[in-house]
């Protein structure tokens, strides 16, 4: 893994629809063909209608033949009953199988995004993955649904006509092919206009989708800053784009719309009253033949412009899977080949060899860390805002991967190692803690909902979290709200440690852990810690140096190199750093 850099850059890709075929629609070959079936007695029950109109018109009319139309009525209403039964099948079967693999497609791109590494988090906002996830995959609703059988059953029903057509008069049938033949050229150059806009258009609405996550998170900020007006006009201009892109979209569709009414239901419609005019007018058709042929005529020219709008919808698909492929041909931080060795039982023995590591290429912010964290022990880090302490415990964490160098667990190459394996036996408390909406007792059972009530009320106790839950109504099953903004700082603090504690971890991280404590609420959390930390490998992050004056070693890193190492007691016999920097804390 030395060297590496997690390939989190997205490819453009383009899904073809031979491509969605192999890969969507040929697994459900199935459910396909049964909707296939399906339209096709829907349209040839469709067809009974005109085809009997000249039957009604030539023969059952001219004869008073009332048998003949008890008969015709017969077939005609159980055609038209085919046709609604056929019809709700179609939609009740595609359709539901339509959202069915939605929803599962949505599962699969969530599952893949929490595969990807920390560092694809960092340079993506949070609403425009809500929006890969949720609205992209939507498109494929047009593959699997009615929309794509549709279209087949729209090109079937489009064949049969003009073969029924030419049966009755070729050269009225020549005649409509003409601006029938137009119209398709029409669309096609519409469709390739159509499709790099459709694509542009799911980027920019995850872009407004993710600002406008990030103004209601920020909500406070905003107005604490009367900064209203200013977060309102980012979105408008948002908006507005979003707006300009459909348009543009817009534009193609009106132009196909425009070219079918003229082509078809204007060229086509006038001609065809003309020229069968003209023949009746001759005696060379009947008028149960011209208006079969306008019936056919309208059979043919309806499939003809649905198919236009399902070739909208397909494109629009099409557009969405691009995006998301893009997003699944990522790779995901545990897919290297060298990630074989699962750790079942660890003792928690770290150390870093000549590791350097950077953020951007070429700007390295920790130059060849050296140091060894024994099982058990205690390794605080100090330093300077940007000295690169935080850095060291996402990699100790295995969130970010060193440049070079290597960082080792008992002896491992941690680079060779299943991450999950490895984080089984991992405990974090960041400095800005992370709780999901729900109630207290919820989110400390996270990394455990199987724990016993023993379990949890040791955790609970343990960090002091019954000190403010027993003065609540509704004690643990209080709801937080989102992120706990129901809570203090102080508590939302203690639930993450009581959801650590009762992780039960190896190795432990603590992010400035204790910064959100007013005092009383430190000197509780303290106590729970240094039971917590014991016979653990504990890395800790403190500006408040007076918490690790019993750490094993502390770790003074100043422009992301070890500047001093020792204990609290051999650090301030040396007067460096980390003694001006615990003599200005003790004086203030």
């Amino acid at each position: 893994m030395k060297g590496y850099t997690t390939t989190t850059k997205e490819k453009k890709s383009k899904v073809t629809l031979l491509k969605a075929f192999k890969t969507i629609i040929w697994p459900r070959r199935g459910l396909v063909f049964t909707g296939l079936v399906l339209i096709i007695f829907n349209r040839i029950a469709g067809l009974i209608l005109p085809w009997k109109s000249k039957t009604l018109l030539d023969d059952v009319v001219p004869s008073k033949d009332m048998e003949l139309l008890y008969e015709l009525l017969i077939i005609v209403g159980t055609a038209i009953l085919v046709q609604a039964t056929t019809s709700f099948l179609l939609t009740r079967i595609l359709s539901v199988q339509a959202q069915y693999l939605i929803a599962e497609l949505r599962a699969q791109v969530q599952k893949k995004v929490l595969s990807l590494p920390i560092s694809f988090f960092d340079n993506t906002k949070s609403g425009a993955l809500v929006s890969r996830v949720m609205s992209d995959v939507e498109g494929v609703r047009n593959l699997i649904g009615t929309g794509l059988v549709q279209m087949i059953g729209g090109i079937f029903t489009a064949i049969v006509s003009v073969v029924l057509l030419v049966n009755i008069n070729p050269w009225m049938t020549l005649f409509v092919l003409v601006p029938v033949s137009l119209f398709g050229l029409v669309a096609l150059k519409a469709f390739k206009y159509i499709r790099p806009i459709f694509r542009k258009r799911g980027e920019i609405n995850a872009q407004v989708k993710g600002r406008l996550t990030e103004t209601l998170a920020g909500v406070r900020v905003i107005k604490g800053f009367g900064a209203e007006e200013q977060e309102h006009k980012i979105f408008e201009k948002g908006v507005d784009r979003l707006f300009q892109n459909v348009k543009k979209s817009l534009t193609a569709t009106a132009l196909m719309t425009s070219s079918s009414t003229f082509l078809l239901a204007g060229i086509a419609s006038t001609g065809i009253m003309g020229i069968g005019g003209y023949y009746m007018m001759q005696g060379t058709m009947t008028a149960g033949e011209f208006l079969s042929f306008t019936m056919y005529l309208a059979f043919m020219i309806a499939p003809i412009v649905q198919m236009s709008n399902i070739g909208s919808q397909l494109t629009e698909a099409l557009a969405g899977l691009d995006r998301t492929e893009e997003l699944m041909n990522m790779t995901p931080e545990e897919a290297l080949e060298n990630r074989t060795i699962a750790l079942d039982t660890i003792t928690g023995n770290i150390a870093f060899n000549n590791v350097s590591f950077s953020y951007l290429e070429g700007k390295e912010v920790l130059h060849n860390i050296n140091f060894k964290a024994p099982a058990g022990s205690v390794t605080a880090l100090v330093g300077s805002s940007g000295s690169g302490k935080s850095t060291i415990a996402g990699l100790a964490a295995t969130f970010l991967t060193p440049k070079s160098g290597d960082i080792t667990i008992d002896g491992t190459d941690i680079s060779t190692v299943k991450l999950q394996s490895y984080r089984r036996h991992l405990g974090v408390v960041l400095q800005d803690e992370f709780l999901f909406e729900g109630t207290i007792k919820e989110n400390i059972l996270f990394p455990r909902p199987d724990a016993t009530q023993e379990q949890l009320q040791q955790a609970i106790q343990a960090a002091y979290v019954n000190e403010f839950t027993d003065r609540f109504d509704d004690g643990l099953e209080t709801l937080i709200g989102e992120r706990g903004v129901k809570l203090s700082g102080g508590q939302r603090q203690r639930i993450a440690i009581a959801r650590a504690i009762l992780a039960d971890p190896q190795i432990i991280i603590l992010d400035e852990a204790t910064s959100s404590l007013d005092t009383e609420s430190e000197a509780l959390i303290q106590k729970s810690l240094n039971e917590l930390m014991k016979g653990r490998t504990t890395f800790v992050i403190a500006h408040r140096l007076s918490t690790i004056k019993k750490a094993d070693q502390i770790l003074v890193i100043e422009s992301g190199k070890i500047a001093e190492r020792g204990t609290h007691d051999e650090l301030i016999s040396a007067q460096g750093r980390y003694f001006d920097l615990y003599t200005y804390q003790a004086r203030i």
